[in-house]
């Protein structure tokens, strides 16, 4: 779609939900990937208000009255449990503004699904930690979203991305890809696929932990952490897009896999690839402090499991893609998705060289 075609789209999405006042200003907002974000300014009386309003790719997320009813049904969950603790609403948690038709999306005569959240004031994203406490702080935010939610029955909602967390089922994809070797890439692959296969079992490992089916977030990078503007103490979860049933040592996994490689996701420099385990132990003692006694003690112990697991799944998926022609991951260059599956394969290794350090770190907070 091009930018006039959007701009079109967006004048007409914005006159179509319950906004406090008219809109008088909209701009894009943020950098994300997946959807069209703007900010949206109303104004009534002289007061202004701002909102954010997306186009929803409906591309990823096919089913957008499902997508928007798990948000409603945790967001209101949430803002029950502020209310009941006595926080405020306005701020640590997400506003869904309905339409005019009393919705929770608006349909355009495109077929182009637009939803609105209430703007949450002075506040702020960080794409990057600025140092270990940023770290540290975006962890405890996500351990407390996964206790705020351990009440809530997590079959309610539906998977918007179907067996996304399905590590078994990614095995079996991978297999396929490898079997099936459409670009004739499979020879050059063997040794990863080696690699993989030595780890199968190991896929069914939360699977098999009788660990309980969380709320969990399925994106715990930083970046959706609002943080207050002046205080950086964090505020509220956002980017929900992908709450589903799940373990809460996925997200915790998907926390390390970016967060304590001490290179980029794709560096191919494999000897720069290791597990800065300050920056692990960050990530724990937060995330555990979050949850504050939500989770069982067989859950958090699960957390290093997650770590790996989290990582493995990632390197598979990004070979799979690689043997399958690189059609799902956006790629720089011809073998991109190579690299970033062999340096997740490395960062797999080395957690689990580092096995006993871990176990000796979350013993620590475990037993505070």
């Amino acid at each position: 779609m091009d930018r006039n075609e959007l701009c079109l789209q967006i004048k007409d999405a914005v006159n179509h939900f319950q906004f406090n006042g008219k809109p008088v200003r909209y701009e894009r907002y943020g950098n994300g990937h997946i959807n069209d974000t703007f900010k949206v300014t109303t104004e009534k009386g002289g007061v202004f208000t701002d909102y954010i309003v997306q186009r929803v790719n409906t591309d990823i997320f096919t089913d957008p009255n499902m997508l928007m009813n798990n948000i409603k049904l945790v967001t209101d969950y949430i803002r029950g449990q502020i209310a009941a603790n006595g926080g405020d609403a306005q701020r640590e948690v997400m506003q869904v503004i309905p339409t005019d038709a009393n919705q929770l999306y608006y349909t355009d005569v495109n077929g182009s699904a637009w939803r609105a959240y209430l703007f949450v004031v002075d506040s702020v994203c960080l794409d990057a930690p600025r140092n270990t406490d940023d770290l540290e702080k975006s962890a405890r935010a996500f351990g407390q979203f996964a206790s705020t939610l351990a009440g809530f029955d997590a079959e309610k909602l539906g998977e918007p991305i179907p067996r996304f967390h399905d590590t078994p089922n990614r095995f079996a994809n991978l297999m396929t890809a490898y079997n099936t070797d459409k670009c004739g890439r499979a020879s050059e692959v063997k040794e990863l696929i080696d690699f993989a296969k030595e780890r199968e079992q190991f896929t069914y490992a939360l699977q098999n932990s009788g660990v309980p089916l969380r709320v969990t977030h399925n994106d715990t990078k930083l970046n959706n952490i609002l943080l207050d503007k002046d205080s950086y103490e964090a505020l509220c979860v956002i980017d929900l897009d992908t709450i589903m049933p799940g373990y809460s040592a996925n997200d915790f996994g998907d926390m390390i896999r970016f967060s304590a490689n001490t290179a980029k996701e794709d560096e191919a420099d494999l000897d720069k690839v290791q597990v800065n385990l300050e920056l692990y132990e960050a990530c724990v003692r937060g995330y555990i402090e979050g949850t504050g006694g939500g989770l069982t003690e067989q859950e958090l112990w699960t957390l290093p499991i997650g770590a790996k697991m989290m990582t493995f799944e990632c390197g598979m998926r990004f070979l799979t893609d690689y043997l399958e022609g690189d059609t799902y991951f956006r790629t720089a260059y011809d073998k991109h998705n190579l690299v970033r599956c062999l340096n997740q394969f490395k960062l797999l290794s080395e957690l689990e060289k580092c096995d006993e350090q871990i176990k000796n770190i979350i013993q620590k907070y475990i037993t505070e």
